[in-house]
């Protein structure tokens, strides 16, 4: 495609309609394209990838309290929700999934909807302090055993739904990206003065009709009410 030699990505814009088109001639749009400019993965990039959870990965669910979940929908339009709880919220359950019990949200369901029409979900664990991050990806199900729920429980009741996810791929991600973020370096974050505010989000995004102090004042009323209530209501 490129003629033998690796091209700039980006060709110089061109204005139509007030708005920025690059070239497509100058887009990679296939895997050999991508080939031109990205070696082929070997070694323990590729043999790092394990097909069923070891010890390693048992322990590391032990004491992550957060993770992403990534779900598509039939469409293939993709949604990402950060999920979270004390160290171990997510746990491999007796058949050797990895289950969790849904909290209290606002009820879009985002990931659900998408779980129902096309169960392949992607997961990105992450432990405060550690670069390292455990990828685990499979395919998910939404369910209302009430036993399950009984042994995942949320502020001492039991789940209503838990999310049980078919482990297809697990491995160890590296620590560049967190590393050349800096990301658990307190030195390195931005004053709290100068952090975005997320009820200012809210209020403009929303459209709501209300000072931010009031908004503010709601908002952290319902997370309170609600942080360690099971969904389902």
């Amino acid at each position: 495609m490129f003629g033998g030699k690796r091209a700039a990505l980006f060709a110089l814009p061109v204005v139509e309609n007030e708005g920025v088109v690059y070239s497509r001639l100058m887009a990679l749009t296939s895997r050999d394209d991508l080939r031109t400019i990205y070696r082929e993965a070997k070694g323990g990039a590729v043999d790092k990838v394990i097909h069923k959870l070891d010890h390693h990965c048992v322990d590391f669910l032990a004491k992550s309290p957060f993770m992403v979940l990534s779900t598509a929908d039939e469409n293939g339009v993709v949604d990402g929700s950060p999920k979270g709880g004390e160290p171990g919220f997510a746990r491999v359950l007796l058949d050797g999934r990895v289950g969790w019990a849904d909290s209290s949200g606002n009820n879009r369901l985002d990931s659900f909807e998408n779980v129902v029409c096309n169960s392949s979900v992607a997961m990105l664990f992450m432990i405060p302090g550690l670069n390292e991050t455990l990828r685990i990806n499979g395919t998910a199900e939404l369910l209302t055993d009430p036993e399950l729920g009984e042994q995942l429980p949320l502020g001492g009741r039991p789940a209503k739904v838990v999310v049980a996810v078919t482990v297809q791929e697990a491995y160890m991600h590296c620590a560049k990206a967190f590393r050349r973020a800096s990301l658990w370096e307190p030195e390195t974050w931005s004053p709290e003065a100068e952090l975005p505010s997320g009820v200012e989000m809210l209020r403009d995004h929303a459209a709501i009709d209300a000072p931010v102090e009031v908004i503010a004042e709601s908002y952290e009323a319902d997370t309170k009410a609600t942080l360690w209530a099971p969904g389902g209501s």
